[in-house]
């Protein structure tokens, strides 16, 4: 697992594309729709990079033996002063070819300890409504804070609700 700064993002951005546009083709709600084009991938994996240059976005990326990325999590970190203790988990993505083998949960750990270290008391993130990722994150102890209708188009094209969860930190 690393972590990898603004212009790490930005260099390997085919990388994380290619990631991207297996989750969205595994019929993951990350916020696209089917099919995702490479390209389109890509821009918003730049755009990425230049929010964690800014210091508002932490990426970590895992890699396979090949130096292939098979997975990411990112830490979306408010700039306002009354928020600062807090977090966002955003787009914790696992390539098809990796899942369950335990990486789903390093890279939600690794974030975890990370925003601990850097000072954060709470972490929330959203998800699809039954998605697979509901398991992960209550066996990892977040704690659902309610569910919003249609919230979002899968990535088929079906409106889908999604579940709010957080997880307080050091205690």
């Amino acid at each position: 697992m690393e972590r990898w700064d603004g212009t790490r993002v930005r260099d390997r951005a085919g990388d994380l594309a290619a990631l991207l546009t297996d989750t969205v083709a595994s019929g993951a709600s990350v916020g696209f729709l089917a099919p995702l084009g490479h390209a389109a991938a890509v821009a918003w994996w730049r755009e990425r990079a230049q929010t964690a240059a800014a210091g508002r976005l932490a990426v970590w990326a895992a890699l396979d033996p090949l130096d292939r990325v098979t997975g990411t999590v990112g830490l979306a970190c408010p700039d306002k002063p009354n928020s600062r203790h807090r977090a966002e988990l955003v787009k914790l993505m696992v390539h098809r070819s990796a899942r369950g083998q335990g990486l789903g949960r390093r890279l939600l750990t690794t974030a975890e300890q990370a925003a601990a270290a850097d000072g954060r008391t709470l972490l929330h993130l959203d998800t699809e409504t039954g998605s697979p990722a509901e398991g992960l994150y209550r066996s990892a102890g977040w704690t659902e804070a309610g569910t919003i209708p249609d919230y979002a188009v899968s990535p088929a094209g079906v409106l889908r609700p999604t579940t709010l969860y957080y997880k307080r930190l050091g205690r």
